[in-house]
C-alpha cells in the first residue's frame, strides 16, 4: 500500500484530504507516467465518475491536471467503474480515470486509474505517480500554447458498455421478476436499460441520485430496502450494487442475503459442470468464508487465495489463466468478459446461470454452507496503525487465542486500505464463541494501538 494509493486507488474526504490540488497533481503525474510508458506525446484519457456531489470539483481538477501536461480528456459523465475499464480499451485510449469512492458515503470520493488495456495500475505505476507528486522525482511537464490538452464530452459512449454486458448472456432473462437496488449511484445510469433489454421484469429502487444520497441506507451495504421490496413485490430475487456498480450482492425470494462467496461457489460449479473452468480453479481472498473452502473441496474445485482486493484476485487470474474469482463483498471478476469486478455483469450472469440450471437463487445458495462470521472494525490512531504488523504482543495473543479455539475457528486481522481501522474477522461453527473471541481480539488491538 502506497502513501497516496490504497488497496483500490486514492480515497478520502473530498475537498479536504482529497483536495483539488492533489487531484490535479495526480492527473498530471498519471498522464506523464502513461505517456512515457506508451511512448506518446499527447495521451488520451477517459474520465468517468459516480453521482457524488464532489464529482464536479474533482473531475474539473483532474481535467486541469491532465490538460496542463498535454493530455486530451474525453468526459464520459456518470458511469459505472467497469464501464470505464471496458471503454478505455474499446475506444483505444491511453488511460482512464474513475472518480468514485465505491461503497463509502457521499462525503468521500476517490480516484481509480486504469491503463490502456482496462486493468488498474500496478503497484510500480502507482509508486511512480507518488514519486512525482510527493517526492518531486521529476518536474511536471507543463505545456502551453497549442500543446495544451483538450476536453470533449462523450456521454453516449456508455452504450458500448451496455451492449457488451447484454452480449454476454446466452438467451435472455424473460420470465424473471428482479428487484434492483442502484444505490443512488452509477447503476442508476445503466441498470434499467441492461435488464430491460434482456427481457427481465425489473422493479427499480434507489435510482434517483441527488449527489448526497449515494449508498445512504441503500445498495450492497444496506440491503434492508431491497429485502423488503423483493418479498412485498414477490420478486424471484433481487440484486444490489454499490455506488460505482463494481460489486453486487443478491437476496433470494425470501429476502435472505446471498453474498459473493456463495455466488462464486455457484459460478465455479456451473463452469466446472460445463467444462469451462480452467484447471478447475476459482480465486478468492483470505476473507472468504470457511464454508466456501469446504464446498470447493467437496466439489473437486481447487482454490487460490490472495490478499484482500480485487486487483490481487485479478493478478492471480491473469498469471495462471483462471476465469472466475472475487470477494465475499461482491467484487466478482469474469475474466473472459471484463478486466475488473463488475456488479451488473455479475447480476446478469447469475440470473442467466440460474435459468440454465433450472435452479432458484435459494437452491443455488444452499449448495454452500455459510459458517457464522463476525467482523469488527477497530478504530486506531492513524500513526499507530503503521505499527500493527510489527506489534509482537498482538500476534502472540492472536496465536494463543487460535489455540484455544481449535481447528473449527479462524481469526484474520488486517488493516483497512483506506481508513484508520484494523479489521478483525473471526469465523467458526459456534456464533457465541466467535463473538467473544472477536471482542477479545478487538480489546487487545485497542490497548496496543489507540494510544
Amino acid at each position: 500500500m502506497g502513501r497516496i494509493f490504497g488497496t483500490d486507488g486514492v480515497r478520502d474526504v473530498a475537498n479536504t484530504a482529497l483536495s483539488c490540488t492533489l487531484a490535479m497533481d495526480i492527473g498530471r503525474a498519471a498522464a506523464m507516467v502513461v505517456a512515457q510508458e506508451r511512448g506518446v506525446k499527447r495521451p488520451r484519457f477517459l474520465l468517468g465518475c459516480d453521482t457524488r456531489i464532489s464529482r464536479h470539483v474533482l473531475t474539473n481538477a483532474l481535467c486541469a491536471g491532465l490538460c496542463s501536461v498535454g493530455a486530451d480528456v474525453v468526459l464520459l459523465g456518470v458511469v459505472p467503474t467497469p464501464a470505464v475499464a471496458y471503454l478505455v480499451k474499446s475506444m483505444r485510449a491511453d488511460g482512464a480515470i474513475m472518480v468514485s469512492a465505491s461503497h463509502n458515503t457521499y462525503e468521500f470520493n476517490g480516484i481509480k486509474i486504469f491503463g490502456s488495456k482496462g486493468y488498474k495500475l500496478t503497484d510500480e505505476q502507482e509508486n511512480a505517480i507518488e514519486a512525482i507528486v510527493l517526492d518531486h522525482a521529476q518536474p511536471y511537464s507543463l505545456k502551453s500554447h497549442g500543446e495544451l490538452g483538450t476536453v470533449t464530452e462523450a456521454p453516449e459512449a456508455v452504450e458500448g458498455y451496455i451492449d457488451h454486458i447484454v452480449s454476454t448472456v446466452e438467451g435472455d432473462l424473460s420470465g424473471m421478476k428482479i428487484g434492483v437496488d442502484c444505490a443512488n449511484g452509477s447503476a442508476s445510469r445503466t441498470a434499467a436499460t441492461i435488464f430491460q433489454r434482456l427481457g427481465a421484469n425489473v422493479v427499480l429502487i434507489n435510482d434517483e441520485p441527488d449527489g448526497v444520497n449515494i449508498n445512504h441506507g441503500c445498495g450492497s451495504t444496506h440491503l434492508l430496502a431491497l429485502q423488503k421490496l423483493v418479498v412485498e413485490e414477490r420478486c424471484d430475487m433481487g440484486v444490489a450494487f454499490d455506488g460505482d456498480a463494481d460489486r453486487c450482492l443478491a437476496v433470494d425470494r425470501y429476502g435472505r442475503l446471498v453474498d459473493g462467496d456463495q455466488m462464486i461457489a455457484f459460478f465455479a460449479w456451473c463452469k466446472k459442470q460445463a467444462g469451462t473452468l480452467p484447471e478447475n480453479t476459482a480465486v478468492v481472498t483470505v476473507m472468504s468464508n470457511m464454508g466456501f473452502f469446504r464446498f470447493a473441496q467437496e466439489q473437486g474445485i481447487h482454490v487460490e487465495k490472495t490478499n484482500v482486493g480485487d486487483r490481487y484476485v485479478l493478478e492471480q487470474m491473469l498469471k495462471y489463466g483462471y476465469n472466475i474469482g472475487g470477494e465475499q463483498s461482491g467484487h466478482i471478476i469474469f475474466r473472459e468478459y471484463m478486466t475488473t469486478g463488475d456488479g451488473e455483469l455479475t447480476a446478469v450472469q447469475l440470473i442467466s446461470m440460474l435459468k440454465q440450471q433450472g435452479k432458484t437463487l435459494e437452491e443455488a445458495a444452499a449448495m454452500m454452507t455459510v459458517y457464522p462470521q463476525v467482523l469488527l472494525n477497530v478504530k486506531v490512531n492513524p500513526k499507530m496503525k503503521q505499527k500493527f504488523q510489527t506489534d509482537e504482543e498482538i500476534w502472540r495473543q492472536l496465536r494463543q487465542l487460535e489455540e484455544e479455539l481449535g481447528q473449527d475457528c479462524r481469526i484474520l486481522l488486517r488493516p483497512s486500505g483506506t481508513e484508520p481501522l484494523i479489521r478483525v474477522m473471526v469465523e467458526g461453527k459456534d456464533k457465541a464463541v466467535i463473538e467473544q473471541a472477536a471482542a477479545k481480539m478487538a480489546r487487545i488491538i485497542e490497548e496496543r494501538l489507540v494510544k
